[in-house]
């Protein structure tokens, strides 16, 4: 550790909502909400941001402000002041693993983000139609070269960002970005709101169709926001070490929740008014981003610019978000090596470049590749698909369960009270949701992603 920590509240708040707002909470979470019953579905949500999310992000942070280190000697300390076997490091280990292996496949898209914004603000999407948009993202997507340029220039400003340390690096890039990306949001849904159909979106997100809500539907609820904001990996405990006590870390959980959740929900009003304008498909994922959102910004009048302003925020959105994942991995290769932040960091984005580079070729070289082509549930899936679903199945889940052991299994009421500045009574009831609410929710998204359709 370099003794460095978060200057401010402020700081620290708005790079953990920055760790928290990524690019699933843009273009993900807007259309879970429309396709599975709108109001029906966020009542859903927000269950399992109160019994899931709260408890597990103040799980972090009771981990993080104890250990005042890096997660897995954070978790160390903590069994063993606890009278527990040092043993329990091994979960600050997988969490670490899950969120270097994310970090690895997640650069790769956010480079993609990149390669867009310059492409808008040069090149543009005038007149594009669909036939056109698919073929500029298979033309990206099919060049390993460019592919991995992008991936390596995104994790040259991460690394740059994280070497400079937490005051200097990851908070001053955060007091920056997280201003920025709400200006640009607030920008965009102004524009969309005149220029698209805000009232088709809205009844989209907001309108409750219990027709389209099913218990497929509440448990994708119940699960979304555990998933898209990543507790369970330990890049909040990473946080929660850089604070002070005069930072009540409750307060925080709740405003960085209520940022992520409010800056997802403007996501939805700055892109469904232009896709429901133009009778476009509302699909998740990247093909809403890099196939449909093109074809509506061609059709806009300044949508190139529009469409520059929206990769731009993607690409703050990822670039707040990894910085964080990033830092989780530096902060004990330095403990275990001893080197300077720099060196470690630069180590630590060579390792995660290298990783991400099997994500690069599954999409081209490696298109037609099925690692685990033997094992029926998993014969489909490339080796993006494997990495993904390890990492977003497995490990996440299995981190998120080991944290709420770690805090609610054994740390005594007391101990989590002083470092959440609260009441022994309320430490004790978290406690109580940590021990066994919690993991039967996992357990049961975990299970159910594997037998519903």
């Amino acid at each position: 550790m370099d003794g460095q920590h978060f200057s401010s509240r402020a700081g620290f708040v708005l790079a953990a909502i920055g760790s928290a707002v990524g690019l699933g909470s843009i273009w993900k979470f807007p259309y879970e909400v429309g396709e599975n019953g709108g109001a029906a579905f966020l009542v859903f949500y927000v269950g399992g941001l109160v019994l899931v999310v709260v408890p597990l992000l103040l799980a972090e942070f009771v981990v993080g402000r104890r250990g005042g280190n890096d997660v897995v000697q954070c978790i160390t300390a903590a069994a063993r002041e606890d009278g527990r076997s040092p043993a329990w490091g091994l979960a600050g280990v997988l969490a670490l693993s899950g969120g270097f292996l994310l970090t690895t496949y997640y650069a790769v898209i956010a480079g993609m983000t990149m390669d867009y914004a310059v492409r808008a603000a040069i090149v543009g999407f005038r007149g594009a139609d669909t036939a056109q948009a698919q073929a500029a993202y298979d033309a990206l997507v099919g060049d390993p070269l460019r592919l991995a340029a992008w991936q390596s220039a995104f994790l040259a400003l991460t690394v740059a960002v994280v070497a400079r340390g937490v005051a200097r690096g990851i908070e001053a890039a955060c007091m920056v970005l997280m201003p920025l990306l709400a200006l640009c949001m607030a920008a965009l849904v102004v524009y969309a709101a005149i220029a698209g159909d805000l009232v088709a979106a809205a009844g989209f997100l907001f309108a409750p169709r219990l027709e389209d809500f099913g218990a497929r539907a509440a448990l994708e609820a119940l699960g979304l926001g555990f998933f898209s904001i990543g507790v369970g990996f330990g890049a909040m405990a990473t946080y929660a070490a850089y604070t002070g006590r005069d930072v009540h870390l409750g307060a925080a959980a709740v405003t960085i929740i209520v940022g992520d959740t409010l800056v997802s929900v403007l996501a939805g009003l700055a892109v469904f008014p232009l896709v429901f304008a133009y009778g476009l498909d509302p699909a998740s994922g990247t093909g809403l981003v890099f196939v449909t959102l093109p074809i509506a910004f061609g059709r806009l009048p300044g949508g190139d610019v529009v469409a520059a302003g929206f990769f731009f925020l993607l690409f703050v959105a990822a670039l707040a978000s990894t910085l964080s994942l990033v830092e989780l991995v530096v902060a004990p290769l330095r403990r275990w090596t001893a080197w300077s932040r720099g060196r470690t960091a630069v180590v630590a984005g060579f390792a995660i470049w290298a990783g991400g580079i099997p994500t690069v070729l599954s999409f081209n070289v490696l298109r037609e590749a099925r690692p685990l082509a033997w094992v029926p549930t998993l014969a489909g899936m490339d080796v993006y698909g494997l990495v993904d679903g390890l990492t977003s199945n497995i490990l996440l889940p299995l981190g998120g369960v080991l944290f709420a052991a770690v805090v609610g299994g054994g740390m005594p009421a007391a101990r989590i009270a002083e470092a959440l500045g609260c009441t022994p009574a309320a430490a004790s009831r978290l406690q109580a949701i940590l021990r066994w609410p919690v993991p039967a929710i996992i357990l049961l998204l975990v299970v159910a992603g594997f037998v519903l359709p």
